[in-house]
């Protein structure tokens, strides 16, 4: 059995859980589970009122990662730019490759989800579920640009939806 490579991230650092986006680990603690003595990181997502608490050395096998850096967010950027790429494959097989994107906790991939779902006013009205991918990825990508940027999650709002217009323009 092989070790994993414990993480080094502090209390009051934002990181990045691939299930559910941005959070903050509030402390690291020592509980015992199963007469386990375990060190665990306790992470807050603050949008979502959960508190979640991750092995320190399962982080890695989980895909815990840091904040993206300013120019990784600018690559996503980029990336919403884009000419959308919508395939011809049916709507559950692509639904399913969306929801493999935004859980994978990859800004760039989470970026391509809102690009492809994006719709304009004048294009036709989403589906229940696509809206429901397209919003759950917009709110992935605003939470970690709002993150990386010092945490004004409007502006990274407004952000996000200048460069989705320009696009259309």
């Amino acid at each position: 059995m092989s070790k994993a490579k414990k993480l080094d991230f502090r209390p009051n650092e934002f990181v990045v859980y691939p299930a559910h986006g941005v959070g903050r680990i509030i402390s690291i603690e020592e509980q015992e589970i199963a007469g386990l003595s375990l060190e665990l990181f306790v992470i807050s997502f603050e949008k979502d009122k959960m508190t979640l608490r991750v092995p320190t050395n399962k982080a890695t096998e989980v895909g815990m990662r840091g904040l993206s850096s300013p120019d990784i967010v600018s690559k996503a950027m980029d990336t919403l730019k884009g000419k959308a790429r919508v395939k011809r494959a049916m709507w559950s097989r692509r639904a399913q490759e969306y929801e493999q994107k935004i859980n994978s906790g990859d800004l760039i991939s989470i970026a391509e989800v809102v690009r492809d779902l994006h719709r304009n006013d004048d294009q036709r009205e989403q589906s229940y579920s696509e809206r429901q991918l397209y919003e759950a990825a917009l709110e992935r990508l605003t939470r970690e640009v709002a993150a990386v940027a010092g945490g004004d999650e409007i502006a990274a709002q407004k952000k996000v939806d200048d460069v989705l217009t320009s696009r259309a323009a």
